[in-house]
């Protein structure tokens, strides 16, 4: 019997991509950035394009029904904070508790409690900040998590949310205190910036940036309402495109693209707190 020479499928517009995605219409091997959502399937930029009255979704789109079954670490991160705001709430102790070992008091960093870089996006101080925060991961955490995996993801948000709490620590005053995810969150909306940018030669790239941009701006202007902490946003911002683009360059078409992700965001997370023992 002849050896029989098998070769791996690459996306048909970036032949350095292996992939295992193909178009359901014409069969085409497609990697994950050209790939569109549509009933029948995955579809190639050719096959989705609008044709007639057809509409078409397209594959990086942010918002969309999600469950445990398909964003399980975004549900458990949300359960686990609203866990311990209520649990805050019904205990005057137990808050008080969480608070001063949880949350970032730049003094104590200093003096080594590391963790609080982390830690703080556990806490919120009253039911309009929680709701905020978690509304938000509830828009922008799902679809991220399908697409660059679980174990991706919860890198991510952790090495967003330090990066926020590293900002504040380097540039904030060394008697505040923070509390509060917005690091992370600010961290996943700065990885949907970078994926806008990357599709803005497409209508849904375009589309999705100009929505995100408005969203920014806003966010940027409540960044410098009095009592908020705008070095935190900045520096989980950073981190989300930083990583974001890292996974661009180094996973995308990768047969192990989910580890190569969450190595990028855990070398993330190490640097933070390399960053926080050496200062």
């Amino acid at each position: 019997m002849e050896p029989t020479e098998t070769t791996v499928p690459v996306c048909y517009r970036h032949p350095d991509r292996i992939t295992g995605l193909s178009c359901s219409r014409c069969g085409k091997p497609i990697c994950v950035e050209c790939s569109h959502d549509n009933s029948v399937g995955q579809l190639c930029p050719e096959c989705a394009a609008p044709s007639g009255r057809r509409q078409v979704v397209q594959g990086r789109q942010i918002y969309g029904r999600s469950t445990f079954q398909t964003a399980p670490v975004t549900f458990t991160i949300m359960a686990i904070t609203v866990a311990i705001y209520v649990a805050g709430m019904l205990s005057a102790e137990l808050d008080n508790l969480l608070f001063q070992n949880l949350a970032q008091a730049n003094w104590l960093v200093a003096a080594g409690d590391w963790w609080r870089i982390f830690t703080a996006a556990l806490l919120h101080g009253s039911l309009v900040h929680i709701g905020f925060n978690m509304y938000a991961l509830y828009l922008f955490g799902p679809r991220m998590e399908q697409q660059v995996g679980s174990p991706s993801f919860a890198a991510l948000y952790v090495a967003a949310a330090g990066a926020g709490g590293l900002m504040s620590y380097l540039l904030g005053s060394i008697e505040q205190v923070s509390i509060g995810a917005s690091g992370a969150i600010f961290g996943l909306f700065g990885a949907w910036i970078f994926v806008a940018w990357k599709l803005r030669h497409t209508p849904g790239g375009r589309s999705m940036f100009r929505q995100l941009f408005v969203l920014l701006a806003i966010n940027v202007v409540i960044s410098f309402t009095p009592g908020i902490d705008g070095f935190a946003h900045l520096g989980g911002f950073v981190a989300g495109i930083v990583i974001a683009a890292l996974w661009s360059v180094l996973a995308v078409g990768k047969p192990n693209a989910v580890g190569i992700r969450t190595a990028i965001a855990t070398a993330m997370i190490a640097l933070e707190l390399a960053a926080v023992l050496l200062i």
